[in-house]
């Protein structure tokens, strides 16, 4: 139950780009990420997605795994994220919240799809598997190795 991988990716920017630790705000989440401090919609601050359903999907592709791919900020392995919506957890020292699935869309889509494998059929493939969409509660920095606790 740990954190495997750290990407934000800049306003303007394509590409991922790896860290072994960012600071996190609350209510604002990750510096230097696109959605830093944006608040449109709850569960903006951070995302996370598990290795293990990035493994699988690739594998079953036939195709090295690229964990930068899918967009998220938070690789993890070992904790089953679909569980965490609607409850505080703790990533190191910095409290979240689970605010929701962060389901995948036709970008999500593309960035997945292979020649045998479109869009489309990636976003079904991916559903309810693609992550988790969180609020961060309290600051902090949030590095590789970081272990999921219970927030109560």
């Amino acid at each position: 139950m740990t954190v495997e991988r750290i990407f934000t990716r800049a306003p303007s920017s394509d590409s991922q780009t790896e860290h072994n630790s960012v600071r996190v705000v609350a209510s604002s989440g990750v510096e230097g990420d696109r959605y830093f401090a944006r608040q449109e919609e709850p569960g903006q601050n951070i995302t996370f997605i598990e290795a293990e359903e990035i493994e699988s999907f690739f594998a079953e592709q036939q195709c090295p795994p690229d964990m930068s791919i899918t967009g998220r900020n938070i690789i993890t392995r070992g904790i089953r994220l679909n569980e965490l919506v609607g409850t505080e957890f703790l990533v190191g020292t910095v409290r979240f919240r689970g605010v929701e699935l962060c389901e995948p869309c036709l970008g999500f889509g593309k960035a997945l799809a292979t020649s045998s494998l479109p869009p489309a059929m990636v976003v079904k493939r991916m559903l309810h598997r693609a992550g988790l969409r969180a609020d961060a509660l309290s600051s902090g920095e949030l590095a590789v190795g970081a272990k999921f606790r219970n927030a109560a």
